[in-house]
């Protein structure tokens, strides 16, 4: 018997079109943290529960560093969902990721520096307990085989670790990938982003972090695709970003981003997610340090 499943799909770049979704209804949610960055948009995806939520607004008006994070994935988990699906324009940090590409996450560097990483804060009407939440894996590892799968459908060509890719190269898919999170809202220096290129990061963007935290903290699924723009400001041959190039190259992947979220949802569909979500859910309870 396959698991009853429902889906967020937090929209950032390219993920935030509402007719992706079929039988509508909208709402506005409220939560211990404040209000999400827009209504709930709910419906369908090929018969799957789902609900949308744009990060930065329908409008694209909340800067990376005042999107409330908490309230967005307390509002997904109270509306049901067991699984989060989202995206994130970023950078690249390395020679062989480039823009054009996408990149699977499974980790995260952390640099920003004025955010709520916890639901779990003391503060009255939150929570109570202290969390030490695990991190060396906060990606849903098998959401993201689904999303590797999905994406495969329409970027059958993947990076090989190690490959030297050659100038004219076609827009590869990144199996898995780094990812360090800065605080923005302005993108990084030179000096900044040559540092981050040092250390080994794939890519760079300002939404990642603290959202794949509080998602494991709530119990959900969950999984990012980093939609690759620019070289960041590393490369000393190529043009720093700049907001036009970001939109420029995200505008150029934006169908397949779309075709990979509806292929991952009919995926996740097919499978039987029961045990996984009941581990999940007790993740926060079995991470608080005042019950043991």
């Amino acid at each position: 018997m396959l698991s009853n499943i429902k889906v967020g799909i937090i929209g950032g770049s390219g993920l935030d079109d509402p007719r992706i979704l079929e039988n509508q209804s909208a709402y506005f949610a409220t939560t211990p943290f404040g209000e999400p960055s827009d209504e709930l948009l709910e419906g369908t995806i090929s018969g799957v529960p789902c609900v949308l939520l744009p990060r930065h607004g329908r409008r694209h008006s909340i800067m990376p560093g005042n999107v409330n994070f908490r309230a967005n994935i307390w509002a997904l988990k109270e509306a049901g969902c067991t699984h989060v699906l989202a995206s994130n324009a970023c950078g690249g940090l390395q020679e062989y990721t480039r823009p054009g590409d996408l990149v699977v996450l499974d980790d995260f560097f952390d640099r920003t520096q004025n955010r709520k990483q916890t639901f779990y804060d003391g503060e009255p009407g939150h929570p109570v307990g202290v969390v030490h939440l695990p991190a060396s894996s906060v990606y849903c590892e098998r959401t993201r085989k689904v999303l590797i799968r999905a994406a495969m459908r329409f970027m059958p060509d993947t990076y090989i670790p190690g490959d030297t890719r050659p100038e004219n190269d076609v827009p590869r898919l990144h199996l898995k990938g780094s990812c360090v999170t800065i605080e923005g809202p302005r993108f990084s220096s030179r000096c900044e982003s040559k540092l981050f290129h040092s250390l080994g990061f794939d890519v760079i963007n300002m939404t990642n972090v603290p959202e794949v935290i509080l998602a494991k903290e709530a119990g959900l699924c969950y999984a990012t695709l980093a939609i690759v723009t620019d070289y960041c400001a590393w490369h000393d041959s190529r043009d720093a970003v700049k907001v036009e190039t970001v939109i420029e190259n995200f505008k150029k992947s934006a169908e397949t981003v779309k075709n990979t979220l509806v292929e991952a949802i009919k995926l996740l569909k097919t499978e039987e997610w029961d045990d996984l979500i009941a581990t999940n859910r007790d993740v926060a309870e079995r991470s608080r340090q005042d019950v043991h």
